[in-house]
């Protein structure tokens, strides 16, 4: 007979972090630059009683237990005292990214039924505009005080957030049940087909955060102050709002003011140590500070995640400002942390150059992912560094299925990423494309990501994408699509000359274009799809 352990059962609950937060780094500040222009400071414990209002207003509204409460909001206090006051009570909290197209949002507060939406000021006209195409949502709540609330509005019953707040007592318990619970729900991206929900967890939630704190993941301590650059509704900004109240350290949030200039000032301002971003955000912020030669005082360390991070993003921050880069890997399937590149003690006598090499690649899985590469027909392929496979992952906090898709996506119990990659006898893992991105020539794959990367280092070159065109005889080749920094003069012929020595020549690219701008989809990764479309009848020169 197997002896069961004496421990307290306690079940992994989001509300139990802020209450941690709140009752043992009260004081630990949280700093907001508001949509109404102004600097807002808070703190743990204040979080604490206004989610607890939240809580007992969202009752007041008739909301019960797994009804889903979507937001459409920048990153800021109220935003993050709607995490625990809605997934604390046992709702459900739904993130809703307000850069997708307008009939996107629709079908997404549709699909999940949302019961009240939260909306920031400025998102208000989108929501007035949608409305009529919302029959679940009974109420709309603007994030504002009394004396920004509209004078006219296309919803008669708009809702004054801290009027609801002021409403109540705060004395509220926060109720224990199964940590199996949804907590939260995030939409995938959908550059194909309609976006999926991901529902999470209490308890995947909770272990996400202890990982994402881990030294060897984003290493965070009380003694950091971070701002998340990340939005708050792109996977629940990466899970910090979470790990920040684990270990009880300052919080500073951009709201959506994402631009050089004021994310630089907020860094120095409010002593930021650490952040966590999107590549294209930093190209924003570091052309700033280079351009007007600053640097940075307290700033530390960055996770880079969402896209492949280029090489020379990871050399400018570390050799220029002495910002370590963590690159990372992860997706909303994941929660979204799968891995994330740091070093073993075997490569402490590494060159600088091999180190740096080596970080350059995605990295390495943290405790509650497992991966590996499969071929077409399903068969595990070796870790040796060179053969390219479908990634697959499987762990703690990676979905086994969709909200309302019956279909499971999960192949031999491994969830299928869409990511092709390769991973080295380390166990660090590289993705040299999306599988639907990757560059089939002649029966060889191209990677995509290393293009884009050799030709970020070029001097006049802001941002490069790579894609497929068709080719007669090699049915694809690959052309460099790309926008070039202001007042830089470059031609097609030098950016394909730039490649030489750097890349196996059968892999230079046919061609460059020049574009005035590259589109993103709305989570800030390139928007490959668009570009095919765009340049499907470009006639390569080599044809």
């Amino acid at each position: 007979m197997s002896l069961m352990g004496q421990m307290m059962h306690m079940p992994l609950l989001i509300s139990s972090l802020l209450t941690h937060a709140a009752r043992h780094n009260g004081d630990t500040e949280i700093v907001s630059k508001r949509v109404e222009g102004d600097m807002h400071r808070s703190n743990w414990a204040e979080v604490g009683v206004r989610s607890r209002k939240l809580a007992q207003a969202l009752a007041r509204l008739g909301c019960e237990q797994g009804d889903r409460i979507g937001t459409l909001a920048w990153n800021g206090y109220r935003h993050m005292e709607i995490y625990y006051g809605v997934s604390g009570s046992g709702l459900v909290c739904h993130t809703i990214n307000p850069r997708l197209f307008p009939q996107q949002v629709a079908w997404i507060v549709n699909d999940a039924q949302d019961k009240v939406v939260f909306v920031d000021l400025n998102i208000l006209p989108l929501v007035e505009k949608l409305a009529p195409m919302m029959p679940t949502v009974k109420h709309v709540v603007l994030m504002c005080d009394r004396a920004n609330m509209p004078r006219e509005t296309a919803l008669p019953s708009l809702l004054c957030y801290e009027d609801l707040i002021a409403a109540e007592d705060g004395a509220y318990e926060w109720p224990t049940f199964d940590e199996n619970t949804a907590a939260s729900i995030c939409y995938t991206s959908g550059t194909t087909g309609n976006p999926k929900g991901a529902i999470y967890s209490h308890r995947s939630t909770v272990l996400h955060a202890f990982a994402a704190a881990l030294p060897d993941a984003m290493c965070i301590k009380a003694t950091d102050v971070i701002l998340p650059v990340v939005p708050m509704f792109h996977v629940n900004a990466w899970g910090l709002p979470y790990a920040a109240a684990m270990v009880g350290c300052k919080l500073v949030f951009p709201g959506h003011h994402l631009d050089g200039a004021s994310l630089f000032n907020l860094f120095e301002e409010e002593k930021v140590t650490m952040s966590a971003g999107v590549p294209t955000i930093w190209l924003g912020l570091l052309n700033h500070v280079k351009s007007n030669n600053l640097k940075f005082s307290t700033f530390k360390s960055t996770v880079i995640g969402g896209a492949a991070c280029p090489p020379a993003m990871i050399r400018t921050f570390e050799n220029d400002f002495g910002v370590e880069v963590v690159h990372a890997w992860g997706m909303t399937e994941l929660s979204p942390l799968g891995t994330l590149g740091r070093l073993k003690t075997k490569h402490a006598s590494w060159s600088t150059e091999q180190k740096q090499k080596l970080l350059e690649k995605q990295g390495k899985s943290v405790f509650g992912v497992d991966m590996r590469i499969v071929d077409a027909d399903g068969q595990v392929l070796p870790w040796d560094g060179k053969s390219a496979g479908d990634l697959e992952v499987r762990g703690h906090w990676v979905v086994s299925g969709y909200f309302n898709i019956d279909k499971s996506p999960l192949h031999d119990g491994w969830f299928p990423t869409g990511d092709v990659a390769t991973i080295d006898p380390d166990g660090y893992m590289q993705i040299t494309d999306r599988s639907k991105d990757v560059i089939k020539s002649g029966g060889e794959w191209i990677s995509s990501i290393d293009l884009e990367n050799v030709l970020m280092g070029h001097p006049a070159v802001h941002e490069a994408a790579a894609i497929a065109c068709v080719h007669p005889k090699w049915d694809e080749r690959p052309l460099m699509v790309v926008v070039k920094k202001p007042g830089a003069e470059v031609t097609a012929a030098e950016l394909i000359a730039f490649f030489d020595g750097k890349i196996p020549k059968w892999q230079t690219p046919d061609d460059a274009v020049f574009v005035d701008e590259i589109p993103h989809t709305a989570t800030g990764k390139i928007y490959k799809l668009k570009l095919r479309e765009a340049f499907k009848d470009h006639k390569l020169p080599t044809v």
